[in-house]
């Protein structure tokens, strides 16, 4: 079981940095127009879309990406400490 556990939080780490490239790509001009960025985006966007529906834009920033990076931290923990 734990190496289930172990298996399940690396993904969630993984998947975790995945969505902070695409955080990061935003501050690059066109960076989420290329083919990279289209496919992280297929990747990230149905995680980060019911976010951004409760969490509305700050003015001209979007907080909903940091706050699916820690319900992610949190859900990550929790199977670590569920599993080992």
């Amino acid at each position: 079981m734990a190496q289930i556990g172990a298996i399940l939080a690396a993904g969630m780490q993984i998947y975790s940095f995945i969505v902070l490239a695409y955080i990061l790509m935003s501050w690059f001009p066109n960076a989420r127009e290329t083919s990279i960025g289209q496919m992280i985006g297929s990747i990230v966007e149905p995680f980060l879309e019911p976010f951004r529906r409760v969490i509305p834009p700050l003015g001209m920033f979007d907080i909903s990406p940091l706050v699916a990076l820690l319900v992610l931290n949190m859900a990550s923990r929790g199977v670590a400490a569920l599993f080992m």
